[in-house]
């Protein structure tokens, strides 16, 4: 085994602590360095508690850290593209958590910088990580389903809790994680960009073009915020640039013991039909042949700590990224497109947003 690839964790809280830190310290060829938590106090008590060699308390310090290679941005969503950016400049390998920024023109500049430093660069969705994920991936692209036409989504997971700023328990961890996130982290604008649509759907968007290898061209949005200061209930409609049309339903505000994540992509040839919540999946050709998938295993719904794994693999050997960046980007095109519409009631095309105002 050859040296391990040295990193670090900036915003070490709930999440990175759940799933980020554990992952680092799991891999053979990782060597967690440091983590990056703003109050000192809990940054000492968060290196000393995983075994983590320097407790840091800005991006800057850990990133001076000699023979860093490699760190994950899991901290507000306000704060990803400044300290990624930094990251970049100083040549790290970057995984950013979702959402990736809190603009579009944000998430671009990134990627160019990434692209310019021939670095890796990764967006944290879980979901690409799934076995179903990548036969789905597989078979949409290589036109086992014809031509796509439609696809449909329906998103539920019980977050809207955090988007109204009141209980902080975290839902994927059943509550029972190391640390709780911050009440502003989902429920301030300004650190969270938005409510549903930046905490839930930016999963969906970048899934879409994950499955398809597609980007969408044309967003039209409805919100409804049900009283709280950022959106609860979101429906989207979108064109792709192929042509195919999507619907995206989504919510926060359901049951504690309900989730709920349906796919449906629909062929000329075929069906394709994905509950990612119960991990199914099932193919369906025109003629009525049907052709079921073994169902995921509990654990292997949501493989949380898969990103951060699949971060120092891409490193190692490139061709191993399974969710790179420009996914991010294009889920930030849905996101910002969507949030566009929704205020101005009128349809967007995304090759406008970035247009320079007259």
């Amino acid at each position: 085994m050859g040296d391990r690839i040295k990193c670090g964790v900036i915003g070490a809280g709930w999440w990175a602590t759940f799933a980020h830190i554990p992952a680092l310290l799991s891999h053979p060829q990782a060597e967690l360095l440091a983590i990056q938590k703003s109050d000192p106090d809990r940054a000492r008590q968060v290196a000393a508690d995983f075994g983590v060699p320097y407790a840091c308390t800005t991006t800057q310090e850990l990133l001076s850290i000699e023979g860093l290679q490699a760190v994950v941005v899991s901290s507000s969503p306000h704060l990803h593209y400044e300290q990624a950016a930094a990251a970049l400049r100083m040549g790290k390998h970057v995984l950013v958590e979702k959402p990736m920024t809190l603009a579009v023109k944000q998430a671009r500049e990134l990627l160019e910088l990434a692209d310019r430093g021939s670095l890796q660069f990764l967006i944290s969705c879980p979901w690409h990580y799934t076995a179903h994920a990548a036969v789905a991936q597989r078979m949409i692209r290589d036109g086992d389903l014809g031509k796509v036409r439609m696809i449909s989504v329906l998103m539920t997971n019980p977050v809207s809790h955090l988007v109204r700023g009141g209980d902080t328990t975290p839902t994927h961890s059943g509550g029972a994680s190391y640390l709780q996130p911050r009440t502003t982290t989902y429920s301030d604008p300004a650190m969270a960009g938005g409510g549903q649509i930046y905490a839930q759907v930016c999963h969906v968007a970048a899934y879409l073009t994950f499955l398809t290898g597609r980007s969408a061209s044309e967003v039209f949005a409805r919100f409804h915020n049900d009283g709280a200061r950022l959106d609860i209930y979101d429906s989207l409609s979108l064109r792709m640039e192929d042509g195919a049309l999507v619907s995206i339903a989504s919510t926060g505000a359901t049951s504690l013991n309900l989730r709920t994540y349906e796919v449906r992509v629909f062929g000329t040839d075929g069906m394709l039909y994905l509950d990612l919540w119960r991990g199914t999946m099932e193919f369906i050709r025109m003629n009525g042949e049907q052709q079921k998938y073994p169902d995921l295993d509990t654990a292997a719904i949501y493989p949380h700590q898969a990103p951060a794994i699949n971060l120092i693999d891409s490193i190692l050997d490139p061709s191993c990224n399974r969710s790179p960046a420009s996914l991010g980007v294009a889920a930030m095109e849905v996101i910002e497109a969507a949030c566009v519409s929704a205020k101005s009631g009128e349809d967007v095309l995304i090759p406008n947003l970035l247009e320079p105002k007259l």
